[in-house]
């Protein structure tokens, strides 16, 4: 990839859905000009709901673009999809296709500086990023829809005519290399390292995908250079036919094609097609094999992959849907449950991956305890005896008329994601699909053939089967070539016994009937109940054309974060109503309703999402189970290990997310460290869990909120019913608030509890109260200073891959964040690099002008009044505002109106008192953790106020 995400932005989150209508060809050849540059036009299949116009042209050049005109939408985006990846690498430059898709990025004929793509989206609203994958190399932006126009300029010409800037070769080199260093302790790369070393040597997708100083090295002199290799590769295999582009936008079809072909028409036609694989992925001779690697993390996993054709062009009928569903599935009888009542595992997944076009790999991933770990035979005993049993009872016709089913609800009541990731998908789908089916093809299932699901089956044997297993304490002198994993052949175990119990599902009960849309639409929450021990908000909504609710109930109990040991309880209960549930309700999940507790710093939120229709039931026995339900020593036993492990691997984890908790630990209180957490769980017994859980129950002030298709008077039943179930006796004042604290007013550096390999500086700055105003300035700030620190620190000094500056709030407590990882520059050097840094951009702040801050401001402004674009994620806007001290829905509008108002002369007088409130998380391997409880203890709240005016300076 070329940069992360900024950091401190929630990740988006979206589900993909399809349309149902049919297809319809409108163009006709009078329908255009006789020089048009577009020879054909469809329309593809759509669900009824969905409101959007889409148009695919196939232009002469060969290049095909979807055109989405959504007109609600408040950002526009762009995908280009190039069907060219990692696979294509020649043998002597492994991670080729990656250093071009970064090479792209510095300039081209029209735009020569090396930042000018980025500036521009960054200057307007926008984000961008691609990623290189083994047969698809993927470009994509979003950007505020009026300067779509000027991002795509900018985007045609890495197409068209990119400089392959020469200057910056061997930084761009380095920037791979720290990617390559940054991904290197990551256990999904350190698995397909080793599996990449069994599997068919001659299949093109076995290789380095990522690249390195080494595999990227200058040939010897006489040969290309690097640079004559990149051109010649950008020849070699970019040009029209393998591309597919999508763009979604609010502006109609007739503009965002002339758009599109202005700028995309002249993509050169070398007449290539999409690279083809046709060497198998496994060599079947070698099989049946049994592998065993090192993993860092205290973690037992057991895969067993099977080779199989790969499914994608039989996307019409899905041979391969249900049985991944039967061994994949979590109810009563299932694999998992049977393992789960055994004490020998607590997940497990089931599907199709890892495919070439030619073949792919069946996976089922089982996640093991430490007893699983003793007695794999009988795991895979059971797991073949799953198999014979759907080969024996054979797979019923209703099981796949309940798939089509579900799909068809799925698709119908799709909910559109941000227009980044819509257009990422598309363009995806639109290179492996034909065009009619670009919506519908992954939820597509016109019958059942039940000669090709006999296909699949039969290859799911014991003869045919390569057995992964990952462990910490695996040991060998075998270490595979790129992420440096131990890994050997293992004999096969004995003859396992297949554990007793295994049934196949019954119809699932679940299935909504009634899927009404209702039309009414509230503009925000208002109070549904207004108590002093309860209060529920309700707003009914129709926008997103699905007849769905979000409800929320949070928890709250005095002492659910009071010490460490009432915080792990607090978090034992919360994984044991999960878990104790997930027989139960797995049904129910596949339905389309979803249940989840976690755990927070007052308590607990019990979530419930999905359709209107049977989503009291389900709230009904969620909290029956809470308040009642047995807890069973294994159960107890299974969730107090599924916790310990995470606090465990908490070390291994991403060295960014590592100094985030850090920096959460030392300025919210109350906060409690990993390290606490685990200790304190040691001495947690069964009877510890059932103790609390009576208290926990007993002393509670509720809120909840019910958002989505629902009115007041259903809204109205369902709060009665949590009311009722769970009778709160407390008020919100009784409940403890989490604190945002003061940076210490000496500057302070903190090292988080880390083994990694990188070195890191998470440099905050803290503001001077929690005001909506200071939050305003920061924001600007932050945005103003994104783009200069990029540019400087990683791509003219080179001192890491994960480089951002961003707005970081604590709670209401706002932030501005620097952060560098390196693979080989150490903290001390980043931090001196950071100072200078802040000295430029002092200098260059105090010649700031209201002129030049505008489009940052706009900026700032755009970002926070996009649209929410699914019902989960706006529910979980309006949620996070009841638990703060004033809960206002409009908030984030109120915080866009200010941002507009923020002038260069506050950014100014903010400056010093940023500069002062500073505080540091470094490491470097080997360093120390900090007693980040003395730290916290030496620090006051922060204010809420501004106890003074704020002033200017000359």
């Amino acid at each position: 990839m070329l940069r992360p995400y900024k950091m401190f932005a929630p990740p988006f989150a979206q589900q993909a859905a399809i349309g149902i209508a049919a297809s319809i060809a409108w163009w006709t050849p009078s329908a255009f000009a006789e020089e048009t540059p577009i020879a054909d036009v469809t329309t593809p299949t759509v669900s009824p709901f969905d409101s959007r116009d889409y148009r695919v042209l196939t232009l002469e050049n060969g290049l095909q673009a979807l055109l989405v005109s959504d007109p609600d939408a408040d950002k526009a985006a762009a995908s280009m999809n190039v069907r060219v990846g990692s696979a294509q690498d020649p043998d002597d430059l492994q991670g080729l296709a990656h250093f071009l898709e970064h090479m792209l990025f510095l300039g081209t004929e029209t735009y020569p500086e090396s930042d000018a793509y980025q500036r521009y989206i960054s200057d307007n609203a926008g984000a961008h990023n691609a990623f290189t994958a083994q047969q698809d190399t993927n470009y994509f932006f979003d950007i505020e829809p009026s300067a779509l126009p000027g991002a795509l300029d900018r985007f045609s010409e890495f197409f068209l005519s990119p400089l392959f800037n020469a200057d910056k070769l061997e930084s761009e080199r380095n920037i791979v290399h720290s990617e390559y260093m940054a991904r290197i302790r990551d256990e999904s790369r350190r698995e397909n390292d080793v599996l990449n070393q069994l599997l068919n040597p001659d299949n093109p997708t076995t290789g380095f995908a990522v690249g390195s100083r080494d595999t990227l090295a200058n040939p010897p002199e006489g040969e290309a250079t690097l640079r004559e290799r990149v051109i010649d590769f950008y020849h070699r295999h970019y040009d029209a036919n393998v591309m597919n582009l999508a763009v979604v936008a609010p502006q109609s079809l007739d503009t965002l094609e002339e758009w599109v072909v202005e700028r995309f028409a002249d993509i050169p036609d070398n007449g290539l097609s999409v690279p083809t694989i046709d060497v198998p992925l496994v060599d079947a001779d070698t099989l049946p094999r049994y592998i065993e690697r090192q993993s860092l993390q205290d973690r037992r996993q057991l895969r067993f992959y099977f080779p199989v054709p790969d499914p994608t062009e039989e996307y019409r009928t899905k041979p391969t849907q249900l049985i991944s569903h039967l061994l994949g599935d979590e109810g009563d009888g299932s694999l998992l449950a049977v393992l789960r009542e055994a004490g020998l595992a607590d997940a497990l997944s089931a599907g199709v991956g890892r495919g070439d076009g030619n073949e792919a790999l069946f996976t089922i991933s089982i996640s093991l305890t430490p007893s699983g770990a003793e007695r794999l035979g009988d795991i895979e005993a059971t797991l073949f005896a799953a198999i014979e049993q759907i080969r024996e009872e054979g797979i019923d016709s209703w099981r796949y008329d309940e798939q089509q089913s579900l799909s068809e609800q799925a698709f119908r009541f799709q909910q559109h994601g941000a227009p980044q990731q819509e257009a990422m998908r598309l363009a995806m789908s639109l290179s492996r699909y034909p065009v009619e089916d670009v919506q519908y093809a992954p939820y597509r299932m016109d019958g059942m053939d039940s000669e090709r699901q006999q296909v699949y089956l039969d290859a799911l044997t014991p003869d045919n089967m390569l057995r992964f297993y990952s462990a910490p304490d695996v040991e060998s002198e075998t270490v595979s070539p790129w992420f440096n994993t131990q890994w050997r052949e293992a004999l096969p175990n004995r003859q396992g016994q297949a554990l007793s119990g295994l049934a196949l599902p019954e119809p699932n009960p679940f299935i909504a009937n009634d899927l009404t849309l209702l039309s009414g639409q509230d503009e925000r929450p208002s109070v549904l109940v207004d108590a002093s021990t309860f209060t529920a908000w309700h707003m009914q909504d129709a926008r997103f054309n699905t007849p769905s609710v979000e409800w929320r109930v949070s928890l709250q109990h005095p002492s659910a974060s009071y010490s460490a040991e009432e915080a792990v309880l607090n978090r034992l209960l919360a994984s044991w109503l999960n878990d104790s549930l997930n027989e139960s309700l797995y049904p129910a999940w596949l339905a389309g309703q979803a249940f989840s507790a976690y755990p927070h710093a007052r308590g607990i939120t019990l979530s419930f999402s999905g359709w209107r229709d049977g989503q009291t039931p389900l709230i009904e026995q969620a909290l029956e189970q809470l308040k009642t339900a047995h807890i069973s020593p294994s159960e107890f036993e299974r969730v107090r290990y599924q916790l310990q492990r995470e606090w465990r691997n908490a070390p291994q984890a991403s060295l960014y997310g590592q100094a985030s908790r850090t920096l959460g630990e030392a300025l919210l209180t109350p906060q409690w460290s990993s390290v606490e957490l685990l200790n304190a769980s040691q001495r947690m017994e069964r009877q510890h869990l059932e103790d609390f859980r009576q208290r926990f129950l007993k002393d509670l002030y509720v809120d909840a909120m019910a958002i989505g298709n629902l009115d007041a008077t259903l809204a109205s039943e369902q709060a009665s019913v949590i009311r009722d179930a769970l009778t709160p006796r407390l008020t919100r004042d009784d409940i403890r608030e989490l604190t945002p604290l003061a940076v210490s007013d000496e500057a302070s550096v903190l090292h988080p509890h880390s083994n990694r390999e990188e070195s890191l500086v998470m440099r905050y700055f803290q503001g001077r109260n929690q005001t909506v105003e200071e939050q305003a300035m920061i924001s600007v700030l932050a945005q103003w200073l994104d783009t200069p620190f990029y540019q400087q620190l990683r791509t003219e000094e080179q001192l890491g891959y994960i480089v951002n500056a961003g707005y970081l709030p604590l709670l209401e407590a706002p932030g501005l964040a620097l952060v560098v990882q390196s693979p080989d520059v150490d903290s001390a050097t980043i931090a001196e690099r950071m100072d200078a840094f802040m000295d430029m951009a002092g200098e260059r702040l105090a010649l700031l002008t209201d002129e030049a801050l505008a489009p940052h401001r706009q900026a700032v402004h755009d970002r926070l009044r996009q649209r929410d674009t699914s019902l989960q994620g706006m529910a979980n806007r309006f949620w996070q505002a009841t638990a703060l001290e004033e809960v206002r829905f409009d908030r984030r509008e109120q915080l866009a109106a200010l941002a507009l108002e923020v002038s260069a002369e506050e950014l100014q007088a903010l400056w010093p008192s940023l500069l002062s409130q500073q505080l540091d998380v470094r490491f470097n391997p080997g360093d120390e953790p900090s007693d980040i409880n003395a730290y916290r203890e030496a620090l006051s709240p922060l204010a809420k106020t501004a106890d003074v005016p704020t002033t200017t300076t000359d």
